[in-house]
């Protein structure tokens, strides 16, 4: 039996590009990136809310019929909230950050993004692809992982902070030896 999914769905009101809700929206995706591509974890977890739920489901091959049942919400590479994401983040800045030590020098290219208003007035359902490149040691070669997120974002203050986050990645076998880094 499928998980209930984390983000509701699109009311189809848009915001409109260019305004000044989808204008913060886009700037707060970008500044994540950058503190997540820099390795500024604690400052990326100041933009996470306390009720966050943050998963990124596993992925199935399917015919062109089947295409609804691609995401299976049963397995998870991440099934995360706020304590247990501040978990890794207080691992990955320790001393105990095997997986991770040296870090992956990581780019996060953010695209795509598309906002909808919710039944919340200070909360945006937001969609955008990201694609991440990450390269490891000193090897010549590099991962790619291509991938959707289903995001609500929602505003705090003059800013927004991350309440929720699904990450669709496209691909069904991950060509990553671990996922031990942000989407």
């Amino acid at each position: 039996m499928e998980a209930v999914q984390t983000t509701p769905a699109f009311t189809g009101q848009r915001v409109r590009l260019g305004s000044e809700t989808y204008n913060g929206i886009v700037e707060f995706l970008y500044d994540e990136a950058d503190l997540l591509d820099q390795i500024k974890l604690k400052e990326w977890g100041a933009l996470l809310a306390p009720d966050l739920v943050y998963t990124v489901p596993q992925r199935a091959t399917r015919l062109l019929a089947e295409q609804a049942q691609t995401v299976v919400r049963s397995v998870m590479h991440y099934d995360d909230n706020y304590r247990s994401v501040m978990g890794r983040i207080m691992r990955a800045t320790g001393k105990s950050a095997w997986a991770e030590d040296p870090p992956s020098r990581t780019r996060r290219l953010v695209t795509n993004v598309r906002v909808d208003t919710t039944a919340n007035a200070d909360e945006f359902a937001v969609r955008s692809y990201l694609l991440l490149t990450r390269s490891r040691f000193n090897h010549d070669e590099y991962d790619l992982v291509s991938c959707e997120r289903r995001d609500i974002v929602r505003r705090s203050g003059d800013s927004f902070l991350l309440a929720r986050r699904e990450v669709i990645i496209d691909q069904a076998v991950i060509g990553t030896p671990n996922l031990a880094v942000f989407l």
